[in-house]
């Protein structure tokens, strides 16, 4: 080779691609890693007074919450936030939020979808997340029969309404026809509007049909939007505990959501530890809530450094 050869051969290899290794992804065409949001639902503290769940989440080092449905105050269960409320009680309580330094990402909507008034009520949330700054009104419950129907016909009555509001609507599985994330995909499919997604609940899948949610997740992750993190054991009885403490492995139930480029929020529903009393002080939920954050942050960062 002389040295016009040698010098025409070194420039054609400096302009071409890098080989890549199989099983390897270079860095430029690698998926932005998913940004999770680790929440805390108050409703593990719903024996306790909302302001010691809001108070407790953030002492066990979480950023975001996800509002439940009741607590104890004066001994009496009261709705975090009533479904008739007006939008400017959600705001004020999601500035209460942030002022601890919680931001709310999640709020349940109290009520299924085939509900007589459910078209009613779900508007009534999606207004008041959109008060508030909520990410997304979360739903449920079970479609038999017509009811598949009137699930698509009022999420998509529901879908422009969540757009106007900057407000996800999303579904999790429930048992039932709706007890799989790839059943809510298919009604989020036939919706067809972005602002009606799946919210996926592994400890549901295996609870209440006990079905293994890891090959489920893989038929509706590109419609999964965020989490209700709960896991769940068979052995040595059936029981849905904190993600962890049960039989779903977590670094396989996130893989397929860990490298979307989108803000995911994972919010802890369950935080138990299983065949041992529930906490009778609200100290005991504080440990359960600061370990389930651990033990996610533990996984996350494992899952995207890895890749």
């Amino acid at each position: 080779m002389n040295r016009r050869t040698f010098l025409g051969a070194a420039s054609a290899a400096a302009l071409a691609p890098p080989t890549v290794r199989p099983g390897f992804v270079r860095a430029a065409d690698a998926p932005a890693p998913t940004r999770f949001q680790i929440a805390c639902m108050t409703l593990p503290y719903s024996r306790f007074p909302l302001d010691r769940a809001l108070d407790g989440i953030k002492g066990a080092g979480y950023s975001f919450v996800a509002w439940g449905t009741t607590h104890k105050e004066g001994g009496k269960d009261v709705p975090v936030l009533a479904r008739d409320a007006p939008p400017e009680t959600a705001k004020e309580l999601a500035k209460k939020c942030r002022g601890l330094g919680l931001e709310p990402v999640m709020m349940f909507s109290g009520i299924y979808p085939e509900a007589k008034d459910g078209l009613d009520v779900l508007t009534q949330r999606i207004k008041q997340a959109g008060a508030a700054g909520v990410q997304q009104v979360l739903t449920f419950g079970h479609t038999k029969g017509g009811n598949h129907k009137l699930w698509i016909e009022r999420f998509k009555q529901l879908g422009p309404v969540a757009g106007d509001n900057n407000v996800l609507l999303v579904v999790k599985q429930h048992g039932g026809e709706t007890g799989t994330g790839e059943a809510c995909a298919a009604i989020t499919k036939a919706v067809d509007h972005p602002n009606v997604k799946v919210n996926y609940d592994a400890g549901n899948v295996l609870d209440y049909l006990n079905k293994d949610p890891l090959p489920d997740i893989k038929l509706c992750a590109a419609e999964v939007r965020s989490f209700c993190i709960k896991d769940h054991r068979n052995w040595p009885r059936s029981e849905d505990c904190g993600p962890g403490f049960g039989e779903i492995d977590h670094y396989k139930l996130l893989h397929p959501v860990a490298f979307t480029g989108l803000t995911v929020p994972l919010a802890c529903e369950n935080i138990a530890a299983p065949l041992v009393p529930r906490p009778d002080k609200p100290e005991g939920v504080d440990a359960l809530a600061r370990r389930a954050r651990e033990f996610l942050e533990i996984v996350i960062a494992g899952l995207q450094t890895a890749r």
